[in-house]
């Protein structure tokens, strides 16, 4: 066994290990066409209990709209960018030295997925929806994350919002590792196959399995939050993946 699937199996978990490389089998054999992704959805309580005080003060968050100019190192294509804007998303940057150093996006009700075809619900205007959240490479060690979950929690709380839910990669140690450290609560989890134009999905939310095979055919999976806040905001026990 190699050093790199050794570190692999100890970041991810026998199965998820297993999935990552049948990804990347089928990956090289269709020469990119099919894609395989798991992805785990979890809940994390938005508390009054700031998650960062006084750390990274030279950090700078600030909201963005759609009519601002997008970065020139931005990571993500500008078609993707506007798409977010055009469903009712919102993001926050951080900023230091004058650099991007990472950013999150926000978004009420429902969100269109732009990696695959599904639409993610949610029941009450209690709850929202964060998803990709990106710190630039050698800031991942520092306080970029939290000085960015500390905004949103900030913006989200004005709101009214107290449960926030994101969609996490099981093959992306890094974000597994940054969201056990907030605590979450887990709401289940799916797999997608992506075949040129098809997707198969299978999932432990309803509908549990669908079949597309064009791009107005998507699942609509619908997220039941806890009933009750945690007795602790950062006592929650973070999931097991």
């Amino acid at each position: 066994m190699t050093n790199g699937l050794r570190l692999t199996l100890a970041q991810l978990g026998w199965f998820n290990t297993a999935l990552y490389v049948l990804a990347r089998l089928l990956a090289r054999a269709s020469g990119g066409r099919w894609t395989l992704l798991r992805y785990l959805f979890v809940a994390q309580y938005v508390s009054d209990t700031p998650l960062a005080p006084l750390r990274g003060a030279d950090i700078e968050i600030r909201s963005a709209s759609a009519g601002d100019p997008l970065p020139r190192d931005y990571p993500r294509p500008a078609s993707v960018v506007r798409a977010r804007y055009a469903q009712g998303a919102q993001t926050l940057a951080a900023w230091r030295n004058g650099r991007l150093a990472g950013f999150m996006w926000l978004i009420a009700g429902a969100y269109q997925e732009d990696e695959v075809r599904a639409r993610y619900c949610l029941p009450s205007a209690r709850t929202s929806w964060d998803f990709d959240v990106w710190v630039r490479p050698e800031e991942r060690l520092g306080w970029v994350f939290r000085r960015l979950w500390e905004a949103a929690r900030q913006h989200l709380r004005r709101r009214g919002v107290r449960w926030t839910c994101s969609r996490i990669s099981a093959f992306n140690a890094a974000s597994l590792r940054a969201h056990a450290q907030i605590g979450t609560v887990r709401l289940g989890h799916a797999v997608f196959l992506r075949c040129g134009t098809w997707q198969w999905m299978i999932a432990s939310l309803r509908p549990y399995v669908h079949l597309s095979r064009h791009p107005a055919s998507f699942p609509h999976l619908m997220f039941d939050l806890p009933s009750q806040e945690p007795p602790c905001p950062h006592s929650n026990k973070s999931a097991r993946y």
